[in-house]
């Protein structure tokens, strides 16, 4: 029997990915997958054309989403398979997106008061139609050389506890997967290792999270090196 391979992590241009929707369903199929998950941030808005794409062309899209939520780091939690009921998320959804839309301007409005000449128009346009995110406003702050790389613009302003940074409006983690699994969906956890926890909160942590509800850890990522995931 011949091995099948799935991706079930990817973005597309509805948040930081960098092609259309239908264009992933192809290459995907074309790289000799055999299906794949759009998981695009707080948003569904390309499942739809993934969905076409795939009934088009005989190849299996997944509907998924990747929720932001609130914890000591950002913590991701992953919704997968809401069928044709993956629009039941999208108020919730909404709400995060305006959250997010809030919080850019104040973040940049921190940085014009400790001297950063950046404004909001200006990463807009860095974000080239994607979702507006901390990334973003980092990449303008190398452009205009306050900083040498988007690492440090995160280590010295913008991570959680920095001079710019601002919390931002969001779910918790029992909420998020409660969220999912209301739409129909199953809550798995994103790339654990970026929660930056010891195994022993980890394992805390995630039995937390199965009590009330989660169904999976995301184990293997494209960047995670291959020895790390034996870790999950």
């Amino acid at each position: 029997m011949m091995d099948r391979f799935v991706d079930m992590h990817t973005h597309s241009v509805a948040s930081d990915g960098s092609m259309l929707p239908s264009e992933l369903v192809r290459h995907a199929k074309e790289s000799g997958l055999s299906a794949v998950a759009l998981t695009d941030h707080d948003t569904v808005d390309g499942i739809k054309e993934a969905l076409e794409e795939g009934e088009r062309i005989g190849f299996e899209v997944v509907p998924g989403v990747e929720i932001s939520l609130d914890f000591d780091t950002e913590m991701h939690m992953l919704g997968y398979f809401f069928g044709q009921s993956y629009l039941n998320i999208e108020p919730l959804l909404k709400g995060l997106r305006e959250n997010r839309e809030k919080r850019n301007p104040k973040i940049v409005e921190k940085l014009n008061r400790m001297g950063f000449d950046i404004t909001i128009d200006e990463v807009v346009t860095e974000a080239k139609g994607r979702v507006v995110a901390r990334p973003h406003i980092a990449n303008v702050m190398v452009k205009k050389g306050y900083v040498k790389s988007v690492a440090e613009a995160f280590e010295k302003y913008l991570a959680n506890g920095k001079p710019a940074y601002v919390k931002r409006d969001t779910l918790t983690p029992e909420e998020g997967i409660k969220a999912i699994r209301d739409a129909g969906g199953i809550p798995v956890l994103a790339h654990p290792i970026y929660l930056g926890l010891s195994l022993e909160k980890l394992d805390e942590l995630i039995a937390r999270l199965v009590a009330v509800g989660l169904k999976g850890i995301e184990r293997t990522m494209w960047i995670i090196l291959p020895t790390i995931p034996e870790t999950f």
